[in-house]
């Protein structure tokens, strides 16, 4: 029986909220926008970008300032980000994935970046290949919490919610999985703090990448038991 660990990218796997930061204001700054407040774009991590953009701007989606500004970040991300994206990986990220997939956990990513930016931050960091399969905002109608994504997700890999647990640094993860129907893990490593993830109500909390190790792997012992009932 296949289980299924569902990741968030940004803040969760990678530790890229301050380089996302500086690219926002990067980006902004070159719209003549200046004058950006860190805190504001640090709360828009874990939503699409038209949503960022629009909320920073203070225009609709659909305005061409937050089409621009898109374009923008996505062309500064790349140099400010991605060439130092192996540096970024969070402590026990890299082993603990090796394991899970040892273990035989189907992996997945479930992120509000696009496909391709989510591939390149991924390729870049050198843990591509440790994932079955890889979702972004763009792939889906209504992104993070909808359950949309986790459905995605979950159907795509042949594997229920209940035996399914998606682990992220925000509520909107913890959300998602709640939406879905699936178990949750929030790390507070991330964006954010421990009583916003708190008011979510995850499964679990854990400080670390080896706590949530810890976690699946009890996951996993109990579906066995379960399943030979």
């Amino acid at each position: 029986m296949k289980l299924a660990i569902i990741f968030d990218l940004d803040g969760t796997l990678i530790d890229t909220p301050q380089g996302i930061i500086e690219t926002f204001t990067a980006a902004l700054n070159s719209m003549g926008v200046v004058g950006n407040d860190a805190l504001a774009i640090r709360a828009t991590i874990g939503i699409p970008l038209e949503q960022a953009f629009s909320s920073l701007l203070g225009v609709d989606q659909n305005d061409d300032q937050v089409t621009y500004g898109i374009k923008q970040y996505q062309a500064l991300f790349k140099d400010i980000v991605l060439p130092k994206a192996e540096k970024l990986i969070f402590p026990g990220v890299e082993r603990g994935l090796k394991i899970l997939k040892a273990q035989g956990f189907a992996l997945a990513v479930a992120t509000s970046k696009v496909y391709n930016s989510a591939e390149a931050l991924l390729k870049a960091a050198g843990l591509w290949e440790h994932f079955n399969l890889v979702v972004g905002a763009d792939q889906v109608t209504r992104p993070k919490p909808h359950p949309e994504m986790g459905q995605l997700i979950m159907k795509k890999l042949s594997i229920l919610a209940e035996h399914s647990v998606m682990v992220g640094d925000t509520t909107h993860d913890i959300f998602l999985a709640k939406n879905s129907g699936m178990r949750s893990i929030a790390v507070t490593y991330g964006v954010h703090d421990v009583e916003k993830l708190k008011s979510a109500k995850p499964t679990w909390i854990v400080d670390t990448f080896d706590e949530m190790l810890s976690h699946a792997f009890t996951i996993k012992q109990h579906s066995m038991k379960q399943n030979n009932y």
